[in-house]
């Protein structure tokens, strides 16, 4: 049987701050499936909770709360021959899929305990996008499975049957909502992304856009993209969409036609609560642009990564004042869909209240 090897993130370990509450009952993306080959296994957290993801001889994936229901210890310790998980301690077997204890070799001819009657805690996965998205229940919703009527798996749009795509991925040492709130921030790009390739300082302006309230969210009207962002002027005349959906997902999709041609840029961003404290953001886009050409997605990636570090490296700065639990403000227009995240979120949590949009409105903000 294959030992599991358990690693422990930096961040995790470092991340301070004042906590935040965490919404259950939610799919997360755990990890990229594309690191599970069969008889592959991962430790991650999500949620605070230490979760084992890994994948069966057959190709089916599992997560598992990494935790041996008899005694505690991490099932991360022990093993994995592809289709039970055996737990170090004291031997107990488990299929990973459903939980289900199979084997306690204590047993003796004198015990009647069923060891099938045994569960340990296991969650719903499911592959989309190349990432694993783990179901995280609600506590005390006993055991969840995919056959349970749950909300469905989050997926980026595609336009198209052919694309080129990309990921990318960083920790953040602050908690979720910070993430989040930097995440739709609409003023900070000339500053965090100050970029010959992207913006400058000087390319600020005002500029209006339209807000409209959809289903657990709010969404940025169809508008053409910032004039001042030099990658959108690659597609022409595009149209651009924006979704924020609770808990954490942020959908951008930028479309423009020309000469009976669609080109298209789609990407999915969500931040995932790993503690109370600390949060990862992944980015998965598509796109139809020059997608036969063999370096467009390393060039891509090479120039989102850049991106996606600027923030990393504003929330890591900022984690060192927010380690004293200041107190801090939120301004109107430009933060105004941090005030709706806020809004939205505690409506959720507490299964009450009403949409903070009653209907379209209209923001106006320099960046």
């Amino acid at each position: 049987m294959k030992p599991i090897r358990a690693q422990q993130s930096l961040v995790q370990l470092e991340a301070s701050g004042p906590p935040a509450e965490m919404i259950f009952g939610e799919w997360y993306p755990a990890l990229r499936a594309e690191r599970l080959r069969k008889g592959d296994t991962a430790v991650t957290t999500l949620l605070g909770i230490p979760v084992l993801v890994g994948r069966k001889s057959d190709g089916a994936l599992f997560a598992m709360r990494d935790l041996c229901p008899h005694r505690g210890i991490p099932l991360s310790a022990g093993w994995f021959d592809g289709e039970t998980v055996q737990c170090k301690y004291h031997g107990w077997r488990f299929e990973p899929c459903s939980g289900r204890c199979e084997e306690i070799p204590s047993l003796t001819s004198f015990d009647d305990l069923a060891p099938t009657k045994i569960y340990a805690n296991s969650f719903p996965v499911a592959e989309r996008d190349g990432y694993a998205w783990v179901y995280v229940p609600e506590a005390g919703a006993g055991r969840v499975t995919l056959n349970d009527d749950l909300p469905p798996v989050p997926e980026l749009p595609k336009f198209s049957a052919r694309y080129r795509s990309a990921h990318l991925t960083a920790e953040l040492p602050c908690n979720v909502d910070h993430g989040i709130i930097g995440l739709m921030d609409p003023a900070h790009g000339p500053f965090v992304h100050r970029a010959w390739w992207w913006r400058s300082a000087a390319s600020i302006h005002e500029k209006t856009k339209k807000f409209e309230p959809i289903e657990n969210g709010f969404r940025m009207s169809a508008h053409a993209p910032s004039s001042n962002s030099a990658p959108y002027k690659l597609l022409g005349k595009p149209v651009t969409t924006i979704d924020f959906v609770l808990p954490n997902r942020r959908y951008e999709t930028i479309v423009a036609e020309k000469n009976g041609k669609r080109r298209w840029f789609a990407s999915l961003t969500t931040v995932t609560p790993v503690t109370a404290t600390s949060c990862r953001i992944d980015v998965y886009a598509a796109w139809n642009i020059a997608y036969w050409v063999p370096l467009v997605t390393p060039i891509a990636t090479y120039f989102g990564a850049k991106f996606v570090q600027q923030d990393q490296q504003t929330m890591i700065e900022q984690a060192r004042g927010l380690r004293s639990n200041p107190g801090l403000m939120l301004i109107d227009d430009a933060d105004k869909p941090a005030k709706w995240y806020f809004a939205l979120k505690q409506r959720r949590l507490k299964g009450e209240g009403e949409h903070p949009l009653s209907g379209p409105v209209e923001l106006h903000w320099r960046s």
